[in-house]
Parts: C-alpha cells; sequence; structure tokens
C-alpha cells in the first residue's frame, strides 16, 4: 500500500471526464484515481482514447465535462503549463526533444523549469542524473554530445530520466517501450521502479501486454472512448468485455 492510499487520498482523480470530437466519443465518463507509488496502466485498442485521455490530464485538450483534481485542488481548466509546474509531467510516443542541445542540456531543462517553482528539493541534481543514466547503461555518454545523435530507444530514455529529475508527483509515459528492443525495455521498467520508489505516481499507456501485466498495480481499459473495466491485472485478464473487445480469446487461454 502506497502512502496516499494509506491517507485515502489520491494525487490525481478524474472524475466523470468526457471529450467529443464532433461525433466522435473520446472520453465518456471517464473516472480514475491515481496514487503516489503505484503504476496504472491504461490499455485498449488503437484509437480508444488513451493519448487523449493523457492530453485531458495535461490540459492540451479541454475537457467537456467533468472534473480533474490534483493534490485537492480542481485543475480541470488550468493551462497545461500550470499544470506541469504543479508536478505532472509526461513523455511521448515519440521524443520530444531540442535537437539542436546538448545531451545535459536537455536533460537539465525540465530540472531547472522544476527549480523555478521550487518543486526540486534535492541539491546535488547531477549525481542523481549520473545514477539514472547509469541505471540505464548511459553513464560513460558524453554529456555535451548532441542529442540527435543519439538513437531512438536511447533519446526515449532520456526524456523520461529528465521527467523523474523534475520530482514530479504524476508522470505519465505514453507508449515509453514503442519501438524499443528487448534491453531498452528492461531498462525502461528500470526507471519506473524508481519513481515508485520516490512515491511518483505513474500512468504506463503501452502495447506490450507482457509489460503492462508485469509492472503495473492497477489497470483500466479504454473502448471507443468507454472505461470498461478496471482492476488488477489478473482480473483484467480474466474479464470478458476486455477479452472480446482487446485481449482476445488467446489471453485467456
Amino acid at each position: 500500500m502506497t502512502i496516499s492510499q494509506k491517507d485515502g487520498k489520491p494525487v490525481l482523480s478524474l472524475k466523470q471526464v468526457s471529450k467529443n470530437f464532433g461525433g466522435v466519443v473520446a472520453a465518456k465518463n471517464v473516472d480514475l484515481d491515481f496514487f503516489g507509488g503505484e503504476i496504472v496502466g491504461l490499455i485498449g485498442p488503437n484509437g480508444a482514447g488513451k493519448s487523449t485521455l493523457v492530453n485531458l490530464i495535461t490540459g492540451i485538450y479541454s475537457v467537456d465535462s467533468g472534473t480533474i483534481t490534483f493534490k485537492g485542488k480542481d485543475i480541470t481548466r488550468l493551462p497545461t503549463y500550470q499544470r506541469a509546474r504543479m508536478g505532472i509531467a509526461r513523455t511521448f510516443q515519440h521524443p520530444r526533444l531540442l535537437d539542436r542541445c546538448s545531451l545535459f542540456d536537455n536533460i537539465m531543462l525540465g530540472v531547472d523549469l522544476a527549480r523555478k517553482t521550487g518543486r526540486v528539493l534535492k541539491q546535488d541534481i547531477q549525481s542523481d542524473m549520473k545514477a539514472l543514466l547509469r541505471q540505464c547503461n548511459m553513464d560513460g555518454m558524453a554529456l555535451e554530445g548532441m542529442i540527435s545523435q543519439l538513437p531512438y530507444g536511447q533519446q526515449k530514455l532520456i526524456e523520461i530520466i529528465r521527467a523523474i529529475l523534475g520530482e514530479p508527483d504524476v508522470l505519465l509515459l505514453d507508449e515509453p517501450a514503442a519501438g524499443l528492443n528487448s534491453s531498452e525495455t528492461r531498462y525502461i521498467v528500470s526507471l519506473m521502479e524508481i519513481a515508485v520508489k520516490q512515491n511518483i505516481s505513474v500512468l504506463l499507456i503501452e502495447h506490450s501486454m507482457d509489460l503492462v501485466m508485469e509492472v503495473c498495480d492497477r489497470l483500466t481499459v479504454l473502448n471507443f472512448g468507454y472505461q470498461i473495466a478496471n482492476g488488477s491485472p489478473s482480473e483484467i485478464q480474466e474479464n470478458q468485455a476486455v477479452i472480446d473487445a482487446y485481449l482476445g480469446s488467446s489471453r485467456a487461454c
């Protein structure tokens, strides 16, 4: 049981959150709580509304109805930058990095922004940065090298390291293992474990069911914007609606 679960207070809470794009339902009455120190998996077919939900949480999209609460404060109408400053971090399906800047500058960008808002409490950030790089077998890299010279997988890892160093309360990972090899995927798992130890609440969007079932404490399933199931990985694997909509009969065997 995590710290926030003990006091019964979620770090982030979505209540009846809905979003339509014209006649297309992207999210319909979604209820979801996030507690510190746990990993919540968000799964579903392509087009189910998973990335849309992340964009609603971060403020890229505005909700049509419902509320989003962060640490007891209603943030439903706050702009994206305010949510980021408060402690909601995210990564993207394709890394969003400053191609013309060094590896060091890219990593420290998120830290410097968080420091200005008083969220980063640790003084020796560089030692933490080196420890995270070492966890991903990248501690021997030249930090002054250009980020654009790194392979795709390492760029995705750097984006997660940057987010963790910003000491967020919530970390939203949008398909972090997509396009990565097995070794890089294990590094993703290691970084998520570090985040959990720091009592960060992690939302994981991922199509690799082996990875999701391994690391997630809870799962929620979307289909055409509707929340069709919530539960533990074992409960989701046995849920007939989820099997029919997403996992397929082979997963039930």
